[in-house]
């Protein structure tokens, strides 16, 4: 991958290029989330297998602040990531961050793996969310649109989708849940979507930031979608 910054690019200097030096830039960027990304999605993998492995009793006893607790790390790290974007330091958390998405879905994964049909449920989320990725991210790099006004809507609905998940975990409400999961989906499709354009039309420049978005993104949609159809299509526990 290419240098995390370079004067003009990133943000440290005045870019004085021409337009196909601009268009350059921007495929650079490109290249490289796409790069960081596939490389981000082998931990995330490793840690849902490690996660099928371990004890979430904690949960059990306490799913408040067992929840509100891993939110507190998920969070943590995150803002650890943006705060090292513009160093190498950034992509390494970036790979702890997407480990702990992947524990983090051991709770999941369990519950699907003691469903008789779990197995192809989970095979079935997981094409289900590279389809999305992958369209959304082409209709982002090639739309003619510039679709940085979609941001600010983007932003209400994660503070919306946000309460509304807290909400739930003192509710316990099955349909509440999966409205949720169905709007996180929805949700997660126009990020991707949004945050695809804004590399290609210059809004965003760095790829660490970027990756990050996209990999919560797709985190977000494996959830969701594994949450619908285990409550629409799940067969008897074994």
């Amino acid at each position: 991958m290419d240098n995390l910054q370079n004067s003009g690019t990133y943000g440290f200097g005045n870019s004085a290029g021409t337009g196909l030096d601009l268009a350059s830039q921007r495929n650079r960027v490109l290249r490289n989330t796409y790069w960081l990304l596939a490389l981000a999605l082998i931990p995330m993998g490793l840690g849902g297998l490690i996660g099928t492995q371990l004890s979430f009793d904690f949960l059990r006893s306490s799913p408040i602040l067992g929840v509100l607790g891993m939110m507190a790390v998920i969070y943590g790290l995150m803002f650890a990531v943006q705060a090292n974007r513009n160093s190498g330091v950034g992509a390494a958390l970036l790979l702890v961050f997407t480990g702990a998405l992947g524990v983090m879905l051991g709770p999941l994964l369990q519950f699907a793996l003691h469903l008789s049909n779990g197995g192809t449920l989970i095979a079935y989320a997981a094409v289900g969310t590279a389809v999305i990725f992958f369209t959304m991210a082409a209709i982002g790099t090639t739309t003619k649109r510039d679709l940085t006004g979609l941001g600010k809507f983007l932003t209400v609905g994660a503070v919306v989708l946000i309460v509304a998940m807290i909400a739930n975990i003192f509710l316990h409400m099955p349909v509440l849940q999966l409205v949720i999961a169905s709007l996180f989906m929805l949700f997660s499709a126009l990020v991707i979507l949004w945050q695809m354009n804004a590399i290609v039309t210059g809004g965003e420049t760095n790829y660490i930031s970027a990756t990050l978005t996209l990999v919560v993104q797709i985190y977000n949609l494996f959830v969701s979608l594994l949450q619908i159809l285990i409550a629409l299509a799940g067969g008897s526990r074994d």
